[in-house]
């Protein structure tokens, strides 16, 4: 979509184009009441000011969309679709590599109660695993704001894909 097309259309029409980003609906509806934007790149400044308020519950929230790593998005909705694409890498794995990465997830939500997220997109596999297995000695804390840092990533990836 055209800045010029989000900035003019309805807050319905404005939410939907953005709500695949971040499964957020207060950054959503906070960056769609932020309109009109004079450039994308006062757009993505915004965005990601936003989305440097985020805390544990934002995070929360968001991981309830997303899929573990190396687990195929069902759906057909946009989201699951930008997914599936993400995460290409781990899914033409071999089968050993996604067995370790099945692993992974298991003791990474054993240690913090919550699915692993990272930016899957530009990262193969194996750096997708060897992440995984990095954070694991990570502290809480020290997590979270990693899971936030890519959570960020994710989502502002996306909206300079959809808006542009």
């Amino acid at each position: 979509m055209e800045l010029a097309v989000f900035n003019n259309a309805t807050p319905n029409e404005a939410h939907t184009a953005i709500a695949h980003c971040v499964a957020i609906p207060d950054w959503q509806q906070a960056l769609v009441a932020a309109r009109p934007f004079a450039d994308v790149e006062a757009l993505y400044t915004t965005a990601e000011t936003l989305a440097k308020r985020w805390q544990g519950a934002e995070l929360e929230q968001a991981l309830r969309a997303h899929p573990r790593i190396g687990e195929k998005a069902a759906g057909a909705g946009k989201e699951a679709v930008l997914s599936r694409n993400e995460q290409s890498a781990m899914q033409q794995a071999d089968g050993a590599l996604q067995f370790a990465m099945l692993a992974g997830n298991q003791s990474y939500e054993q240690r913090f109660s919550r699915v692993f997220l990272i930016r899957a997109k530009g990262r193969s596999g194996e750096e997708m695993l060897a992440e995984l297995q990095r954070r694991l000695n990570n502290d809480a804390e020290t997590e979270q704001q990693e899971a936030l840092t890519q959570l960020r990533e994710i989502t502002l990836l996306r909206l300079k894909e959809s808006i542009v």
